[in-house]
């Protein structure tokens, strides 16, 4: 069963000079990744035109500033928000001295005009920031600026139980730390270190913000971005390190009182620790940590080391992807029922890999329209993509039902092949009749 529904086919396979940590892979700009390995080296991946064919290319960045003996501990990238224009990437580094160990974030950002994407000049301007704390996980999110326009800024997690905010000085042209609780007054007397944070824009100018934390601590808050001011917040208590929080909206059929097809948007948090199985809090906007809905045998491959939600047969309703360190890669469904107390997730597929999965991440690297799964091991990155030959399947199934659409039934019945009248007719005065396209 498993076979038959796993809907990726592996295009190409990266090997890396080291290995890479759950912390080590970003998307860099619409059709690049960054891959950090810990002996200092950051790898670029893309696909190019080479010979009349579209083909990956794996290529080590200079980037500047990073000592041949450092150690890379996690690495992000975003574009600026409009009307700003740029790549920005991060990269947190322990360097290591003999004496002790200097723990190090570089922002590398290119005010040149023209040259604000190339990665190549972007790797060589550097604002080099010493740190005071081990670093964590590098995470960026947008906020709400005073003026109506939008922000985008760092948030780096540490070992000394907080979380700390770079933000943009444009006038001065680079970043530098603010205090968290102007815009993050959730972040404010963390429990433990966090391992792993996500957060989610919501209507009304509110955003949702979930925290994982060492001692097994899972936070929750709902923010009025505005002031910013938090509305309601939630802990709930495992019993083993938090790896990922993420939250994700769930679309389902409406209940029996409100009008027929009408669709309802609830927002959810997913959380896998080290040791337990995987849990979904369903509607947390509505019900808090109160609702949970554990994933079946998400506990039988080691630790989860990273999670992605996503629609993977484009259908409309998004799937769980869970990576071990047990080497399996897991797929999860959402069946919903009448009762919400009766919704469940079911293992759909899993698949195994020949060393440990660190971090997942889905999007078009090919500019076809059609994205991939690239898939961070122990020992370097797999890309995988979608069966063309499903996909185009699917494709003309859909366009067939369209197109059957634009007729009502009864039309359809009446204009049967034997009326070559009416089709004679249609060709004189230059009417396309409908075709299927499956013929």
């Amino acid at each position: 069963m498993f076979r038959d529904l796993y809907p990726f086919v592996e295009d190409s396979f990266s090997r890396f000079p080291s290995q890479s940590n759950i912390y080590g892979l970003c998307q860099a700009g619409e059709q690049q990744l960054l891959a950090a390995t810990l002996k200092g080296k950051v790898v670029s991946f893309t696909y190019q035109e080479l010979q009349q064919k579209i083909r990956p290319v794996a290529k080590e960045v200079q980037f500047t500033y990073i000592p041949v003996d450092a150690e890379i501990v996690s690495i992000d990238a975003f574009n600026k928000s409009p009307p700003k224009r740029g790549l920005v990437v991060g990269i947190t580094f322990i360097k290591d001295s003999g004496d002790k160990a200097t723990p190090f974030l570089n922002i590398y950002c290119d005010y040149e005009p023209g040259s604000e994407f190339n990665l190549e000049s972007i790797a060589q301007s550097c604002l080099n920031l010493e740190l005071q704390f081990t670093p964590f996980q590098l995470y960026h999110t947008e906020v709400h600026c005073d003026d109506g326009s939008s922000e985008t800024v760092f948030l780096l997690s540490g070992h000394d139980q907080r979380i700390h905010l770079y933000k943009e000085n444009a006038s001065l042209h680079q970043f530098e730390e603010q205090p968290v609780e102007r815009l993050f007054p959730e972040l404010q007397q963390l429990p433990s270190n966090v391992l792993w944070l996500d957060m989610l824009s919501v209507a009304d100018g509110r955003r949702l913000s979930a925290f994982g934390c060492q001692n097994g601590c899972v936070g929750l808050a709902l923010v009025d971005q505005c002031g910013p001011e938090i509305l309601q917040s939630w802990q709930v208590q495992f019993d083993s390190p938090i790896s990922i929080v993420s939250l994700f909206p769930l679309t389902c059929e409406s209940e029996a009182d409100l009008p027929t097809g009408e669709k309802v948007k609830s927002y959810n948090l997913l959380v896998t620790s080290t040791i337990e199985m995987a849990v979904v809090y369903r509607d947390v906007q509505e019900c808090g940590l109160s609702h949970s809905i554990c994933l079946p045998e998400s506990d039988q491959w080691d630790a989860v080391l990273c999670a992605l939600v996503i629609d993977l047969d484009f259908d409309g309703q998004k799937e769980v992807l869970l990576g071990t360190y047990g080497q399996e890669l897991l797929c999860y469904k959402f069946r919903p029922s009448v009762s919400k107390k009766d919704d469940q997730f079911e293992l759909l597929w899993r698949r195994s890999f020949k060393s440990p999965l660190l971090s997942v991440i889905y999007l078009d690297l090919t500019g076809d329209g059609l994205r991939e799964l690239a898939v961070l091991t122990l020992k370097g990155l797999h890309i995988l993509q979608h069966s063309l030959t499903s996909t185009a399947d699917l494709v003309l199934e859909r366009l067939s039902k369209r197109l059957s659409a634009l007729k009502p039934s009864s039309e359809l019945e009446e204009a049967q092949p034997e009326d070559t009248d009416e089709m004679e007719a249609n060709a004189e005065g230059n009417i396309s009749p409908i075709h299927n396209p499956s013929l």
